[in-house]
């Protein structure tokens, strides 16, 4: 969604509509692969009206049209603790995803990173503005704020599906803490962004969910066709039939993927559509 189906203000395009319309009149399934939890997915979708169904948690959980959970792949408990305890350890700021909740200790530590990020996305936009902007959007994304993270999850008994860690400094000083994380083992680490890395179960990629999706309908993956921007994509594109990078995405990216389509800003998702739609490939 992030960088693909989304513009950078976070909405749907009407010509990325339209192409999804277009594609489900030919008969066509349209399906969502995210990182975002379910909350944070719908908020974008139902102002599109788009109601399909989602990959969530890069793979993590998959719902249906109706938003009914098919399945979901947890990290497991012992290997969240060692998580919380690397991530700690690095002094990165995190969040943990479950099925129901998305979990904060530090909501300023959280509105001063989403305040960057516009920074550098938006020129000529305020430091002052950023953050009005920043706290705006966080009232609509449902982000529960605890205390104490560990002691939620041993009270509810909430499984742990995915866990980001955000540093706005980058690859870099994300890197010591990929390495120690790798240790743990059993682990899938990606990134949605630069700036942060995304800690799911192995077995919780977009490419597995979107293969088990696809099989349990029937399709092979030459019938399916994946589009995205950056590296928790990586699996979904190596999968698909026929696979698109975007126009912003990394240069990675780019590489793995069979073509490119325009930018996010572009209404690449659409253009990729038409491609297809009209036999161009």
């Amino acid at each position: 969604m992030d960088g693909t189906l989304l513009n950078d203000q976070l909405q749907v395009s009407n010509k990325n509509i339209e192409a999804i319309q277009k594609a489900q009149t030919h008969g066509i399934e349209f399906i969502t692969a995210t990182g975002r939890g379910v909350s944070h997915a719908i908020i974008s979708l139902d102002r599109a009206n788009i109601h399909v169904p989602m990959i969530l948690l890069n793979g993590a959980q998959v719902v249906n049209a109706k938003r009914e959970t098919i399945f979901t792949i947890p990290i497991g408990k012992e290997r969240t603790r060692a998580v919380l305890d690397a991530l700690d350890r690095a002094d990165l700021y995190y969040e943990v995803f479950t099925a129901d909740h998305v979990y904060s200790e530090n909501q300023p530590e959280r509105i001063d990173f989403i305040s960057g990020h516009l920074l550098k996305k938006v020129p000529g936009l305020s430091k002052k503005m950023a953050i009005a902007v920043s706290s705006e959007h966080l009232a609509l994304t449902p982000l529960t704020y605890v205390d104490n993270i560990r002691q939620v999850l041993q009270e509810t008994d909430e499984e742990v599906l995915k866990i980001i860690a955000f540093d706005k400094h980058g690859p870099e000083t994300l890197k010591a803490a990929t390495l120690e994380l790798e240790k743990i083992g059993n682990l899938a680490i990606a990134a949605s962004e630069l700036t942060n890395i995304e800690i799911n179960h192995e077995d919780a990629q977009k490419g597995i969910a979107l293969k088990q999706f696809a099989e349990q309908r029937g399709f092979s993956a030459d019938q399916v066709m994946a589009v995205g921007d950056n590296f928790n994509d990586v699996t979904m594109l190596r999968y698909a039939g026929e696979s698109f990078a975007m126009g912003n995405a990394v240069d990675e990216i780019k590489q793995v993927a069979k073509h490119v389509t325009d930018t996010n800003e572009e209404n690449g998702v659409a253009t990729a559509i038409e491609r297809v739609l009209s036999e161009e490939l």
